[in-house]
């Protein structure tokens, strides 16, 4: 029942991110080991989106590494532990609840050894800065940990970088680049020497604007129309060097009009959106709550749309129209890069 409900879930959300994305793109997906323990380690920007594009987009069905505050509700709990989500606590949470860790690597380790893979996030945090931060020691603890207990494991590192074109605004562009795998049995047992292994090789995948001026220098890239989804460009572009004009962003945004009709469509769910908009303090939130609610909310609008239908044909009219033309806005729905 557990495998069932994941896999309606994995298709579902996988749906719904092709839809509230213009579009979505994987690369190297011949990186992804087969038959193997995996450890998936990614940049994070965009909070529980990233996992999101991960689970949906390989075949791995992997278990994520949560931070622990969000699993403070009995019931949140249940069900993130349903989903395959673990719980790491941090100093933040208390030092007494370190202790737990214990426990959360205990079953890392057990879910390497049945060939099962884990998705974490090596730099520790999430933040819609495009950069590679450095990496925690956490993932590299793990690997060893699992390599100590089975010293035969075949356990690869699968590096992958995530990137946004806009990371807060529905219809805008999402990349995904999965790096080649490698073994962590080479480095052990030095962490250091894992860990920048891992660095480096994550480091083309991610789309980098400099830290010094961040602000100017993106602000830069975005009027020169640098896509910033593509690694590889936005590094010649940082370079100094020029970019084909058939290499540049071309797409155009979404008319006011468009965007006026789309919220108008969907009121009710925009509605809700600005009553939680002001409650959000971690701007790397948006993109999730923008997700969450009309994923929850448009079964909801259907479900009221068919009881209204059933009690009037000319209902079913108005009904088939207003789907129909919402289905079209969020199609056409284009936004550029922030």
């Amino acid at each position: 029942m557990k495998n069932l409900f994941n896999s309606f879930l994995r298709i579902s959300v996988r749906i719904a991110l092709h839809l509230y994305y213009q579009k979505v793109t994987v690369y190297g997906k011949e990186n992804i080991p087969k038959g193997k323990a995996v450890l998936i380690v990614c940049n994070h920007q965009n909070a529980l989106i990233d996992p999101l594009l991960i689970a949906t987009h390989t075949r791995l069905k992997p278990h994520f590494l949560t931070r622990a505050s969000v699993f403070k509700n009995p019931i949140i709990a249940k069900i993130l532990d349903y989903i395959r989500m673990i719980p790491v606590y941090r100093i933040r949470d208390g030092v007494d609840n370190m202790e737990k860790n214990k426990h959360t690597f205990s079953k890392s380790v057990q879910i390497l050894h049945d060939k099962g893979s884990i998705l974490i996030f090596g730099e520790g945090g999430h933040s819609m800065k495009r950069t590679l931060r450095p990496l925690k020691k956490g993932f590299a603890r793990i690997a060893y940990q699992a390599l100590e207990s089975k010293q035969d494991l075949d356990l690869m590192i699968l590096p992958v970088g995530i990137n946004y074109s806009a990371h807060s605004r529905s219809g805008s562009y999402v990349s995904i680049y999965f790096g080649e795998a490698f073994p962590a049995a080479e480095f052990y047992p030095k962490y250091d020497t894992l860990m920048k292994e891992t660095l480096k090789r994550m480091d083309p995948l991610i789309s980098q604007v400099p830290e010094d001026n961040y602000e100017t220098n993106l602000s830069k890239l975005i009027q020169e129309r640098i896509p910033l989804t593509n690694p590889q460009l936005v590094k010649r572009a940082v370079d100094g060097g020029s970019l084909l004009e058939e290499e540049k962003v071309k797409t155009p945004e979404s008319t006011p009009i468009a965007n006026f009709l789309m919220k108008l469509f969907i009121f009710p769910l925009y509605l809700i959106w600005k009553k939680f908009q002001p409650k959000i303090k971690d701007k790397t939130f948006y993109a999730t709550f923008k997700f969450v609610i009309p994923y929850g909310g448009f079964p909801v609008l259907f479900i009221i749309s068919l009881f209204l239908a059933s009690l009037n044909y000319n209902y079913s009219i108005i009904l088939l129209i207003y789907w129909l033309m919402t289905f079209i806005l969020i199609l056409s729905n284009k936004n550029g890069q922030t």
